[in-house]
């Protein structure tokens, strides 16, 4: 069991949050709206629940990401498929705030749980969905997956070295950026429910638009000059000077210099103060014509001096500067402690575990972690009671295989 913090407000408290769904894009969305005090009742199939369970690192049988991602949610089983368990979550959806689900589109109608007949139930209703193309569109039957959304929102392509293939980021972006959009839109939409009286709806997150969303100047670039942004490796094309240097040691150092005083002081500590007070490279326009150059008089800098030599020199210039951060570093940093974004717990069988802190940090209605992601269906019988469902009824679904 989780050491949980001392009782306190919780902004969403008295939210309740209904998960359909698995893995990461849908369940990553309700995790955020839990870690702020909503009820989430997240609905897994009998036997094996959420394939997350098992994905990457396991201890004692269960992932160690799933200890974070579903932490505060009740862990309710149901097999979908059947009408009873269906006519369960209509019973739910009469009381929830938000559902949030990730399945093709179509499953649901198909399961005549889709947003006509549950607002039919529930007219104040958040429905949230998240696939991969949206719920219309020539490509909204295809299955989506981040690794393709990141391709079709045009990051992948400008992730990478020029001579390279282009290469992903090593965790899926793709679907948090998708329940990030989810949290944002659900709490946009209850809020018009809320305060402005309004009527619920439906919020249709796409992988690849969330992707896409975060693209900056991309389209803009190329509908008006016909540019099409490549990859250039550790460099940020068009704004210099920043990048990765190889130290002296075999370390790499990130380099940030691209403000105007920045650049200035930056050359003052690289002793070439020379640059900093050349009128040509005083704004970044000027700087990007002479991006090679620069860059060299930096590499060359760096390439003579350690990292930690390198970091207490920008540190003191005030120039933004870091190390290339590994889990163990980040797992060391005292910025880290002191922010207290490595929270301690336990696991069921009594073994210690870290899991990060939540984002963003409330002054007034902090987020906390109240209990690690919970056993398969350990909720299920709390949850159905409180429906209406009687204990014979529960063991009934049981032994069919329906909860």
């Amino acid at each position: 069991m989780a050491h949980a913090p001392a009782a306190q407000q919780h902004a969403l408290s008295g939210v309740k949050v209904l998960e359909l769904g698995a893995l990461i894009a849908g369940p990553y969305a309700s995790t955020v709206l839990a870690q702020f005090g909503a009820d989430v009742i997240k609905i897994e199939p009998p036997g094996k629940g959420d394939p997350l369970r098992t994905w990457r690192k396991l201890h004692d049988g269960t992932s160690l990401w799933w200890y974070t991602q579903s932490r505060n949610k009740k862990s309710v089983t149901l097999d979908l498929k059947q009408p009873e368990a269906q006519d369960i979550v209509r019973k739910l959806v009469a009381e929830a705030d938000i559902l949030i689900e990730n399945f093709r589109p179509g499953t649901l109608e198909k399961w005549g749980l889709g947003p006509e007949a549950l607002h039919a139930i529930n007219p104040s209703l958040v429905f949230v969905r998240i696939s991969g193309y949206g719920q219309t569109g020539p490509a909204s039957q295809k299955p989506g997956f981040a690794a393709i959304a990141e391709c079709m929102g045009g990051l992948r392509y400008v992730t990478g070295y020029p001579d390279h293939a282009p290469v992903r980021t090593g965790v899926s972006l793709g679907d948090t950026l998708a329940s990030l959009y989810a949290v944002i839109g659900a709490l946009i939409a209850m809020h018009h429910v809320k305060v402005n009286k309004g009527k619920g709806q439906v919020i249709d997150v796409a992988l690849y638009e969330a992707v896409f969303a975060v693209m900056e100047s991309l389209i803009p670039e190329y509908s008006v000059g016909g540019h099409i942004r490549e990859r250039t490796g550790s460099a940020l094309p068009g704004i210099v000077p920043s990048n990765t240097y190889q130290c002296q040691d075999g370390s790499y150092v990130a380099i940030a210099g691209n403000g105007d005083g920045i650049f200035k002081r930056l050359m003052d500590a690289i002793g070439r103060s020379d640059l900093g007070a050349d009128p040509a490279l005083a704004q970044n326009d000027g700087r990007a014509k002479q991006t090679e150059m620069l860059d060299g008089v930096i590499a060359s800098w760096a390439a003579e001096h350690t990292l930690e030599h390198i970091l207490e020199t920008l540190d003191a210039a005030s120039v933004p500067c870091g190390r290339i951060y590994t889990a163990k570093d980040i797992y060391e940093d005292a910025h880290y402690r002191a922010r207290d974004m490595i929270q301690s717990f336990v696991l069921p069988d009594g073994q210690p575990v870290d899991l990060p802190g939540i984002v963003p940090k409330l002054s007034e209605t902090p987020g906390q972690t109240r209990w690690l992601g919970p056993k398969l269906g350990e909720h299920t019988r709390e949850v159905l009671e409180q429906i209406g469902v009687t204990p014979e009824q529960y063991e009934k679904m049981k032994q069919a295989g329906l909860a």
